[in-house]
């Protein structure tokens, strides 16, 4: 029997959650990572332009921010564990909105009341850095300049992320009375070639993001981070990297597990969770 074994992937504009799904397509194809698909993966069109735009070295375009389609990859892992692995892409707004507008678009009520796993991708160097009180002294507090009554004041891109968490928690009727186990929750530091850290992923995440990460650590009792570079460098959509087409998408890209070793499987984020169930 094959498991609905579903992955809430949620990530704002430009993350790269369409690069990644190619990629991550394109090693299933070339096997040269520990799943295979089980059987030919249905409705792949949603990333047949990224693999297209990969194989002659050039970035996609972001995905219409109207757009959500699902794709579902029959996947089995080392173990012989087989389960659907439904993967959607739709535009990052959608993202941004949720929090924003607080609307839930049925698409995305139904992926989350279904959802087994929440992966949440998150690109550090678009997260906008204002000081609060995690990163700024106390004793600084009553030093800083009153603002005009007409200052325009923005929720933190921090806040705005756990406002999403908050509203799919809510939409989901998951309890936190105590710490999660499940929906599990993955955090992706996704184009990793950016962030010049030695540090493990985690440790990143806590001191770029404090807040944020005071507030996962506060509801899942076991989140894990990892640091994702789906195509290993910054492509063009325009100008074409002669390398990156001559040897091929599946020998670029790399994550960065939560002990800090390197590895160039990236569909290890996946392994994990399906490792899990099995």
């Amino acid at each position: 029997m094959v498991e609905q074994h579903t992955i809430l992937l949620v990530g704002e504009s430009g993350v790269g959650k369409t690069h990644y799904g190619a990629q991550f397509l394109k090693r299933l194809s070339v096997e040269t990572c520990a799943l295979k698909a089980a059987v030919a993966p249905s409705n792949v069109t949603p990333f047949a332009t990224a693999l297209s735009c990969l194989t002659e070295g050039l970035a996609t375009h972001h995905t219409p921010a109207d757009s959500y389609v699902e794709s579902v990859w029959p996947i089995r892992n080392e173990a012989g564990h087989v389960v659907d692995l439904v993967w959607p892409d739709y535009g990052g707004e959608q993202v941004r909105n949720l929090a924003v507008q607080r609307q839930i678009p049925e698409a995305w009520r139904e992926r989350v009341l279904t959802a087994t796993d929440w992966v949440l991708l998150i690109r550090l160097h678009s997260i906008r850095a204002e000081d609060d009180l995690f990163s700024r002294p106390l004793q600084k507090l009553g030093k800083l300049k009153p603002q005009p009554m007409t200052a325009v004041h923005a929720i933190s891109d921090q806040a705005r992320m756990i406002e999403l968490l908050q509203i799919l928690l809510y939409l989901g009727q998951f309890h936190l009375e105590k710490r999660l186990q499940r929906p599990g929750l993955t955090i992706l530091l996704t184009c990793w070639d950016e962030v010049d850290d030695p540090r493990a992923p985690f440790e990143v995440l806590a001191d770029r993001l404090p807040l944020l990460w005071s507030f996962i650590r506060s509801n899942w009792a076991t989140p894990t981070v990892m640091g994702l570079s789906a195509l290993g460098r910054a492509l063009s959509t325009e100008d074409a990297d002669v390398e990156f087409a001559s040897l091929g998408p599946e020998d670029f890209g790399y994550v960065i597990l939560p002990d800090g070793q390197r590895s160039t499987d990236i569909t290890l984020p996946i392994q994990r969770l399906m490792s899990g169930r099995s």
